[in-house]
């Protein structure tokens, strides 16, 4: 059996519990499996609680992003690296899995460039803001994620990543997920979240679009009616096929058995 990377959203919903019962379920019977998360949910409650509320910008392309001031960036880490990674690790734990969490930060696991400067819309010009800890995943430490799996290990995978000058840099869980699905040439990718997959009427989970070929996958018929994050995920999933993943799977981590459900066919397959 292949590699499947799993990348399981923050937002509100998803059922942390059940997922790794199911990792578990599945390593145990030889399916080798390397996990990333979000949190952005939790970071944003707490970005609240500490007096720092989160800001997002719009960008001209139509997707939005975190600002990430320093102050943010080390919030973010709190509960990315913290509380949601050692959630997930501890999960794992009880089932029986000897799982180690890690962010991109270390080993340079996820490595890319910050960037200088990002563009934003407001009120309907573009505007430049500068001094952002952001930036995308370039290089993915291959070698150390694969010494972990062939030692037994199960990778959890957060953000951040770091720069090639050694900050840490706020980064997309999904297209880095994507980025790491490539470079081990992944069986599947699957991007699980708390909707069953790509809605071509958003909110309207009866709307769920089944399949896309990949070679459309990046169409205005897919990507225009992609709403908020899932943006992103078909950005990643466009990535990721194009690289060589043998399919990627946009499905739900509100249920029971969510990888399971996602590796059958269930959500929005891309192949």
């Amino acid at each position: 059996m292949g590699l499947v990377v799993v990348k399981v959203g923050g937002s509100a919903g998803i059922n942390y519990e059940a997922l790794a019962k199911d990792a578990a379920a599945l390593w145990k019977s030889g399916q080798k499996l390397l996990l990333l998360h979000g949190g952005s949910s939790e970071t944003n409650q707490i970005a609240e609680a500490l007096g720092h509320p989160p800001q997002f910008l719009t960008h001209p392309g139509g997707m939005t992003s975190r600002l990430t001031d320093r102050r943010t960036l080390e919030i973010f880490e709190m509960v990315y690296c913290g509380l949601v990674n050692k959630r997930l690790v501890e999960l794992l734990q009880r089932q029986g899995v000897n799982a180690v969490g890690l962010s991109g930060l270390d080993g340079r696991i996820l490595e890319g460039r910050r960037k200088d400067a990002v563009k934003y819309v407001e009120n309907g010009k573009i505007k430049i803001h500068r001094g952002d800890f952001t930036g995308s995943v370039e290089r993915v430490n291959q070698g150390l994620l694969q010494t972990l799996l062939d030692s037994g290990y199960l990778p959890v995978l957060t953000p951040p990543a770091v720069s090639y000058e050694g900050e840490a840099i706020n980064t997309d869980g999904d297209t880095a997920a994507a980025k790491v699905a490539t470079v081990f040439q992944a069986e599947a990718l699957l991007l699980l979240s708390n909707v069953p997959g790509l809605l071509a009427h958003f909110p309207d989970e009866s709307s769920l679009i089944r399949e896309i070929p990949a070679s459309r996958v990046g169409a205005p018929e897919y990507m225009g009616v992609a709403q908020g994050r899932m943006k992103k995920k078909v950005l990643g999933a466009v990535e990721a096929v194009q690289g060589g993943v043998g399919r990627v799977i946009f499905g739900d981590a509100r249920g029971e058995e969510p990888i399971s459900t996602a590796l059958k066919g269930s959500g929005t397959v891309v192949h």
